[in-house]
């Protein structure tokens, strides 16, 4: 069997970024399945309703730094959760330019239930890694957080 010749330039199934980036992702795609199921969310609805439940009053690009997604996709993520009247807008007096954005009674009613189906959902992940690897994993979470924010 002839040998690829760019094997010995990288490892992906080794690259650090890969492995967290697929890992989170099928984490992150388990839980879609619940809110998905419950309400019809797409990631970006869960996101930005999450960190509006999370948060409070916050605007559109706060949102996108809290959540890392660009703004073209909480800018619909935006407009479907008002037309679900799950949101709603109000302009910031300091900046007419800028909106702020806060759940209403029914769309904090939803994060609350959302809420309850994530906190199992974590509960049953961490329970699948033992609690000394949840531990470690908390750790080096942690770790890779503060380097990437002095970078």
């Amino acid at each position: 069997m002839a040998r690829n010749e760019l094997e010995d330039c990288f490892d992906l199934e080794t690259f650090l970024p890969f492995r967290l980036n697929r890992a989170a992702e099928r984490a992150s795609l388990d839980f879609a399945k619940l809110y998905r199921k419950a309400h019809g969310m797409t990631r970006p609805q869960w996101r930005t309703l999450a960190n509006l439940g999370q948060h409070g009053r916050l605007t559109a690009r706060q949102i996108c730094n809290l959540s890392m997604q660009h703004k073209t996709k909480v800018s619909r993520a935006v407009a479907d959760l008002e037309s679900r009247k799950w949101l709603k807008r109000s302009v910031n007096p300091d900046d007419r330019r800028e909106e702020w954005l806060e759940l209403t009674a029914e769309g904090k009613a939803v994060f609350r239930q959302l809420s309850s189906l994530g906190r199992e959902q974590d509960r049953k992940l961490r329970q699948a890694l033992g609690a000394k690897n949840a531990s470690a994993l908390e750790t080096a979470l942690s770790a890779l957080e503060q380097l990437s924010a002095t970078n």
